[in-house]
């Protein structure tokens, strides 16, 4: 399984476990890992020429 494909995985389980109406402390979690696995997304998605520059 690539790394792309491993990531959207864990995101996934993520997301259904945030449908489960975790407590604050379980969510607080939840939602960094979702940060940082958002972060690690967008440093291997390739860059689109069509889109604007952030920076």
């Amino acid at each position: 399984m690539s790394t792309l494909a491993k990531l959207l995985a864990r995101k996934q389980a993520l997301l259904e476990r945030l449908e489960r109406h975790p407590g604050p402390n379980e969510r607080e979690e939840i939602e960094r890992l979702l940060a940082q696995i958002e972060t690690a997304l967008s440093l291997l998605a390739p860059r689109d020429p069509a889109a604007p520059a952030t920076e």
